[in-house]
C-alpha cells in the first residue's frame, strides 16, 4: 500500500497500526518491567541500565536522559550506592564531579533482569504462538527495527 493508504472502512491504515502497535509495545514493556527482581523501582532500574550500557556517567546526564530533576537523580543514585549497586569516584578531570560505575552487585542484578525477561519471554512466545506465528513476530520485529534506525 502507498503512503496515506485507507482501508475499506476509509480509516487511515498508519494510524490504525500505530495505535495497535503502541498499546501492544506498552503492555509488553509493563510486562517485561514486572519481572523487574531486586526490588527496584522504575527510575532506580533505568538508571542503572543506563550506567551498565555506558550511556552516562554522572548524575546530571542520567537526569538529562531520563528527563528528570537532578534533585530526582540524585536521591535515585543514593539508594542505588545504599544498596552497594552503583559506586561513585571522583573525576579526574574535573574534582566536583563525580563518576558512577556499576558495581559487580549491580551488573550482575541487571545481567540477571535481562535473563530473566530474556526467559519469560520466549517461553511465553513458545507457550502462545505455533511456529508460522513465530515467523511473522520475527519478521514485524525486524520491520520495528526498521522504524528506530535513523
Amino acid at each position: 500500500m502507498s503512503e496515506g493508504a485507507t482501508n475499506d472502512a476509509g480509516t487511515d491504515l498508519a494510524a490504525r497500526t500505530a495505535a495497535e502497535v503502541r498499546v501492544a509495545v506498552g503492555r509488553l514493556h509493563r510486562r517485561l518491567r514486572l519481572l523487574n527482581e531486586g526490588g527496584l523501582s522504575a527510575s532506580q532500574s533505568s538508571a542503572l541500565v543506563r550506567i551498565v550500557k555506558g550511556e552516562a556517567d554522572t548524575a546530571a546526564a542520567l537526569a538529562a536522559l531520563d528527563g528528570v530533576r537532578p534533585q530526582s537523580m540524585a536521591a535515585t543514585v543514593a539508594a542505588l550506592e545504599q544498596d552497594g549497586l552503583l559506586a561513585r569516584s571522583e573525576d579526574p578531570a574535573d574534582g566536583r564531579r563525580s563518576i558512577l560505575r556499576a558495581t559487580p552487585e549491580g551488573e550482575a542484578l541487571f545481567l540477571g533482569n535481562r535473563a530473566a525477561r530474556q526467559e519469560w519471554l520466549a517461553a511465553t512466545l513458545r507457550e502462545k504462538l505455533d511456529d508460522a506465528e513465530l515467523t511473522t513476530v520475527l519478521e514485524a520485529a525486524a520491520l520495528l527495527q526498521r522504524l528506530t534506525e535513523r
